[in-house]
């Protein structure tokens, strides 16, 4: 569906693209070495219903301001790095971390903001990635800490 109008008693309201989601739950262990798609099993609001099986397609050709926060819990020291990534049909728009604190991080919060240009039905998801260490990160589903959003802003 692309942007639609909707007129209630004269007063026009438009429908734009526009979604929030969140985990069902807190993922536990991440495997080491492998990418993962965030599973986001929650929908706090999807505009147009175009957000599903953990994945945004854009309904129209435009910009989208694509949001994610992944709050992760149990930062491995002896991992390489981190990544997470808002991965689109066109490029991905990455946030990577090296964990060196000196000791394993109790807490981290991996923040990405970006535009992305997008075709009608091209699709934005979000990955996690750890290189090396111990399988014991976890990314934390609480009141809206780990979350995917977007939304068409030209």
């Amino acid at each position: 569906m692309a942007i639609s109008k909707i007129n209630y008693n004269s007063r026009e309201l438009i429908t734009t693209p526009a979604f929030l989601v969140l985990p069902t739950s807190t993922t536990t262990n991440y495997s080491i070495n492998t990418m993962h798609t965030v599973a986001f099993g929650e929908e706090v609001f999807d505009n147009n219903g175009d957000f599903a099986s953990n994945t945004f397609t854009a309904p129209v050709t435009g910009r989208y301001q694509l949001n994610c926060m992944i709050y992760a819990y149990t930062l491995d020291s002896a991992a390489v790095y981190y990544y997470v990534m808002i991965v689109t049909s066109n490029r991905s728009h990455m946030h990577i971390l090296d964990p060196d604190f000196g000791q394993d991080n109790a807490y981290y919060t991996f923040n990405i903001n970006s535009v992305a240009d997008m075709d009608a039905n091209d699709t934005a998801f979000i990955r996690f990635y750890q290189s090396g260490g111990t399988a014991q990160t976890d990314i934390i589903h609480d009141s809206g800490g780990t979350y995917f959003s977007g939304c068409l802003i030209a």
